[in-house]
């Protein structure tokens, strides 16, 4: 039977979405992209914020419709169902099938009931099993989740009602994942947890993150690791000095900051305040040439004055960041700030969301054109449907976050999936144009 899946959200979703392709591939289910197609459609939802349920919601919909023809199980899984699957089975009988996290290791079983299939062995313990996951990320770059959950409980944030508190993997079994991965040919390993610097602490006491960095350098065929979603208060010197000097580390730093008010920061429960993230800032352009910094904003939070936000604009102009990504604040059932007064007006959190944006843009630009005249290695994704450009990424960029390397394509040599030289000689957007140097 064929089985198609949408895996909607973050890169940890993915992850999950990868292994339970795994689980179903291994007992012989045939993996499809068209729904058309498919015999079987998994969602993997997403509950983080009001935008992402709802686009999770008309997903549903839409594939409800195909089974009008072929399709004859629709399953839903992922934060979506995991917050609200009593509610949803209420609203959506177009779904067959709602897996909550603790279900995911039988989600071949609970399948094979439904199409009444009496014979379900081989079971999986799906947060554990990585090893048969299916990459759906190309052949070159691959996610490796090092914890689930998160305890940090920022007040806005409703992941640890969603997943729980942090719950590291222990080092040997991520080691052994990221061997096997650089064993298929991976050769880029993106890190990623709800907070990566937290690694660790709950095993062994202390944040793991700059070690298992060097541990994973020590494999042979990986070329790129990068981590993301790394909060301020836990980026230690040691930390900086571990990517300082290891050349497969990219020298990039994702570090969500959210705000730099500091009553604003008290009342989303962060550990940060304005001194130590400016402190930080410019210890890691200090310490490490041609650092790439990227964050995310909240504005529009409760509470939040014109003074607030005049501090949020004062400090991106003044922190200049390679990349940022903006978020306007959107109640989440169950979470404290859900309850906290001043609550602000939609068209308020709009207008900061565009100012900042704005000046971001102008930022951008002037990084961007820094870029122009340099060489970098990029691994090639694609190729226009002109085939005039080769579509890659650099060292400075995360998949389906940042900008993309348009490389003039002189060659005939497929070149998908390759690490090239190529100088940059434009910029348009975000994005950066270059051309191959000593093909």
């Amino acid at each position: 039977m064929n089985v198609g899946f949408i895996s909607l959200g973050c890169s940890k979703n993915l992850v999950d979405t990868e292994i339970a392709i795994g689980i179903l591939k291994n007992k012989s289910y045939n993996i499809v992209n068209d729904p058309k197609i498919a015999d079987v459609i998994v969602i993997n939802t997403c509950g983080f914020i009001e935008s992402a349920k709802e686009e999770a919601i008309n997903t549903i919909l839409e594939m409800a419709e195909y089974k009008k023809n072929r399709c004859k199980v629709l399953i839903a899984m992922g934060c979506l169902v995991e917050r609200y699957k009593k509610e949803l089975e209420k609203a959506l009988p177009e779904v067959d099938l709602f897996i909550k996290f603790s279900e995911y290791d039988n989600i071949a079983e609970k399948l094979e009931k439904v199409l009444e299939i009496k014979d379900y062995n081989n079971k999986y313990n799906c947060l554990e099993n990585y090893i048969d996951r299916v990459i759906t990320t190309g052949s070159k770059t691959a996610y490796l989740r090092i914890a689930e959950g998160c305890s940090n409980r920022c007040t806005y944030c409703a992941i640890p009602y969603i997943r729980g508190p942090l719950k590291s993997r222990t080092m040997e079994d991520i080691l052994e994942e990221a061997k096997d991965l650089a064993q298929k040919g991976y050769e880029e390993l993106i890190i990623i947890a709800q907070d990566t610097t937290k690694y660790g602490i709950d095993l062994y006491g202390e944040p793991k993150l700059a070690n298992l960095l060097e541990k994973l350098c020590n494999i042979n065929g990986i070329r790129w690791i990068r981590f993301l979603y790394a909060y301020p208060e836990t980026i230690t010197d040691e930390l900086i000095q571990v990517v300082k000097e290891n050349d497969k580390i990219c020298n990039y730093f994702d570090i969500p900051i959210q705000h730099i008010s500091t009553p604003i920061l008290k009342k989303m429960n962060r550990k940060s305040n304005e001194e130590s993230i400016k402190k930080l800032i410019t210890k890691i352009r200090k310490e490490i040439t041609n650092v790439v910094l990227r964050t995310s904003l909240i504005v529009g939070f409760p509470g939040e004055t014109n003074e607030d936000f005049q501090m949020l604009y004062n400090f991106v102009k003044w922190a200049k960041f390679d990349k940022l990504g903006v978020f306007m604040y959107s109640k989440e059932d169950g979470t404290p700030a859900e309850k906290f007064p001043n609550q602000i007006h939609g068209n308020t959190k709009k207008s900061r969301y565009n100012k900042i944006m704005q000046l971001q843009q102008l930022i951008s630009r002037e990084k961007l054109k820094t870029r122009v005249g340099n060489e970098y290695e990029v691994i090639v994704e694609s190729i226009t449907f002109d085939k005039k450009y080769l579509i890659g990424r650099t060292q400075m960029d995360v998949p389906e976050m940042d900008g993309l390397v348009y490389i003039i394509n002189k060659t005939s040599k497929d070149l998908i999936n390759q690490f090239i030289r190529c100088k940059i000689t434009d910029i348009r957007d975000y994005d950066l144009i270059g051309e191959i140097v000593n093909e």
